[in-house]
Order: structure tokens, then C-alpha cells, then sequence
């Protein structure tokens, strides 16, 4: 508890303000619905391509070091970010420095990742599972909470880029006092692997890693199995952000910047809280196997909420936020078993820290490959019309959790039930 948190709040901070708030700022600064999201699903291939380069990490036995490093990394770049918008509110330097954050988030999330399955054991894994996601998501709704309503608060006495910039400069100071927080609390779990001696022996190992991990029983399953678990979520988080702020007159919301952070920094944040950890003790009660179809179905909540408020457009702040808190309890409760499944599923092995890369990697591709064109499409059909095609799109993910749950038990629960006995 001295660490989960503060490592998985450190690891959202940087990739959230890429895949979240990047997208109310670009909105904020003028650019249409259909550049956003594909600018912002572009820099999501830094998580994509992340494996190519998790060998190297995979040589550094000690990953705490590596975790910190890359933590101060993503401080500077986001203190790039606000240099940036006081200078020019260009589109390409914002996107070009934001792509450093992505790569510097994307790094770190190798190591922090590493770290946490080499220290835990595999019950304690699925116990932190929840505070794990409570965490890494808490840094979601803080960037969509209160960084928004400061955002706006201070736009109101400034210009829009340069209330942008202080919240930008904001972040960047505390992802470098967790940095140093962590010198003190990580634990220094080394993972065995001796340090690589030439570019060589790194090959050599990159190919051992891609390899064992293609030779994976049921991988190809698995793949597709990681993709669809969240192909509707990636088009809602395209989207979603846009419909809120986008008029009503449009068939948006019209919710102002503090508006969105009020009502996602409030009850919206305690209901995700909730969800996550819940989400994580069920799973550890009740097997990933036996819990699957529960957490695909909380997964697609926020599918549902957001089909319903297209249609009833309601006014009442009070309404929305209790509909958005429903959504967050959903998604917390749900997003354990996308974790979970890589992490114990997938990754279990020699190379547990690359192969829980690739798996992630795998996990980005598919809400890349979804979000791009999420902007076109919704231009094209209307709100109301898109968030009942993700609905539509969580069917296929369902199917295969039926699969799952009738399939042998997975390697890693039959590991958790030895070590219980």
C-alpha cells in the first residue's frame, strides 16, 4: 500500500493526459472532432510498439531504477508541454512534445509493470489488481476532474493556453515529487537478469522474447481475446470526452470545462474507486476464470450510460454526474479483467516484465485500431447513433468470455490455489 498506488497513479498521470486530456486541449484550441481523435489515437502507438524496445529493459535487473528515471522523463516533458502552449498554440510542436510524454509513459509503464509482478505474488497480484486500476484510473479522473475545472477556472482570467500551460506545469512538479517519494518507498526487487554486454546478446534476447511468447498455448486467442475486450472502449474514450463539451444544438451536452471536471472529480471518482477495488477482491474471491463474464459486462456499462444520456439529453448536472458515476463504477469493476488477463494469463514465464509488454501492446493496438476513425464515423451517424454501435461492439468479447470461463483453468490459478495450500 506504501507503493501500488503511487506507482500505477504515476504510470496514468502521463499516459491519461496523451489519451484524455490531449483531447480536450486540441478541442479546446480549435481543432475538429476527426483530426482529435486521430491525432491522439496516433500518439497511442508509443504503447503499441513499446515491445520493441522492452528487451532492453528486460536486461536491467533493477527496475526500480528504471521506473524513476522514466518518471522524471515524463515530468520534463510535460514542463515541455506548458513551455510549448505559453510560446505557440501550434498544433504540430504541442503534438510533437506530447509524442516525447507518450514514449517516456510508454517506457515507464514497462518497468513499473516489471516491478510490481517481480514483487508480488500471484494472490497478492490479483488482491492489488483493484487498487492497482483504482490508481492508475484515479489519475484519469484527476485529469478529467480537477485539472479541467482549474483549466477553466483560470481561463477565465486568462487566456486559454496559458490556464493550460499552469496545469501542465502542475503535473510536471508531481510527477517529480512521486519520483522522489519513490527513491524512498519502491522496493528494489531485482529480477535476475544479467545485464546485457553487447547490442548482440540484446537481439538475441529480443528474439528469445518474441519467440517463447508466439509459442504460448492459445496465444492466438488470447490475442484477439485482449483486442475486443476493449475495441468499444477505445471508440467511448475517443468520443466521449467531445460529447460532452460539444453543444446541445449538436446533440452533445454543452458542459463547460469545470462542468466535466465537477461531475467526473466528484461522485464519478468515488463510484470508480469503489468499482476498482470491488472488482479486484471478486476476482481474487471467485477465480479470473469464474469472474470474466461479470467484469466484461461491467466493462460495457459506460457503453450503455452514454447511449442514454444521447437519447435523453438530460439538463440536470445532478443527473449527469449520477449517470457518470454509474459508468465509472462499470468501468473500475470491469478493467481489473483486462489487467488481470494479461498479467496472469498471459504474461506468466521466463520473460513475465516483455511479455506483459507485448500483451499491453497488444491491448493499445486495439484501442488505437478502434479510436482512429471513431471521430469520422460519429461525425457521420450522430452521438446517439455511435454509442449504440459500441454497444453493439461488445458482443464478440462476450462470446469469448463464455470460451474462457469453459476452458481448463488458466496456469496462474492453479499456481494461487498451491500457494494457498
Amino acid at each position: 500500500m506504501a507503493w501500488v498506488p503511487t506507482l500505477y497513479f504515476a504510470q496514468g498521470l502521463p499516459y491519461f493526459v496523451v489519451a484524455a486530456m490531449a483531447t480536450f486541449l486540441l478541442n479546446d484550441i480549435g481543432m475538429p472532432n476527426d483530426e482529435v481523435t486521430n491525432w491522439v489515437n496516433n500518439l497511442g502507438w508509443a504503447w503499441v510498439l513499446k515491445p520493441l524496445w522492452s528487451p532492453l529493459l528486460e536486461t536491467v535487473a533493477s527496475k526500480k531504477m528504471l521506473v524513476i528515471v522514466f518518471q522524471i522523463l515524463g515530468g520534463l516533458t510535460l514542463a515541455g508541454v506548458a513551455m510549448a502552449l505559453d510560446v505557440s498554440s501550434s498544433y504540430a510542436v504541442l503534438i510533437g512534445i506530447l509524442g516525447f510524454t507518450a514514449f517516456a509513459s510508454a517506457t515507464h509503464d514497462i518497468a513499473s509493470d516489471g516491478l510490481y509482478i517481480a514483487s508480488l505474488t500471484h494472490k497478492l497480484q490479483a488482491e492489488f489488481a483493484g487498487w492497482q486500476g483504482a490508481a492508475f484510473n484515479l489519475a484519469r479522473l484527476f485529469s478529467k476532474g480537477g485539472i479541467l475545472w482549474l483549466v477553466d477556472y483560470l481561463g477565465r482570467t486568462s487566456t486559454h493556453p496559458h490556464a493550460w500551460s499552469i496545469v501542465f506545469t502542475l503535473m510536471a512538479i508531481t510527477m517529480g515529487a512521486v519520483a522522489l517519494y519513490h527513491v524512498w518507498a519502491l522496493p528494489d526487487t531485482r529480477t535476475g537478469t544479467a545485464a546485457a554486454r553487447s547490442m548482440r546478446s540484446v537481439w538475441t534476447t529480443f528474439a528469445e522474447v518474441v519467440v517463447d511468447f508466439f509459442r504460448k498455448p492459445g496465444i492466438w486467442f488470447a490475442i484477439l481475446f485482449i483486442i475486443l475486450f476493449r475495441i468499444s472502449e477505445g471508440q467511448l474514450q475517443s468520443v466521449a470526452p467531445l460529447f460532452l463539451r460539444a453543444a446541445r444544438a449538436d446533440g452533445g451536452l454543452g458542459l463547460s470545462l469545470s462542468e466535466v471536471g465537477l461531475v467526473y472529480g466528484t461522485g464519478a471518482t468515488i463510484a470508480f474507486l469503489l468499482g476498482s477495488v470491488v472488482g479486484g477482491y471478486f476476482t481474487a474471491w471467485l477465480g479470473l476464470r469464474r469472474a470474466m463474464i461479470p467484469l466484461v459486462l461491467g466493462m460495457n456499462v459506460p457503453n450503455l450510460v452514454y447511449w442514454w444520456l444521447s437519447v435523453a439529453h438530460p439538463s440536470s448536472l445532478l443527473a449527469i454526474g449520477a449517470s457518470l458515476s454509474v459508468e465509472m463504477f462499470g468501468y473500475g469493476f470491469g478493467c481489473v479483467g483486462i489487467i488481470l488477463y494479461i498479467m496472469q494469463v498471459v504474461a506468466v514465464g521466463k520473460f513475465s516484465t516483455a511479455h506483459y509488454a507485448l500483451g499491453s501492446g497488444v491491448m493499445q493496438l486495439g484501442l488505437i485500431l478502434s479510436g482512429k476513425y471513431s471521430g469520422k464515423l460519429q461525425m457521420a451517424i450522430g452521438y446517439d447513433k455511435f454509442f449504440l454501435w459500441t454497444l453493439a461492439c461488445a458482443i464478440p468479447i462476450l462470446l469469448m468470455s463464455f470460451m474462457f470461463r469453459r476452458s481448463t483453468p488458466s496456469a496462474v490459478e492453479a499456481a494461487a490455489s498451491t500457494a494457498s495450500a
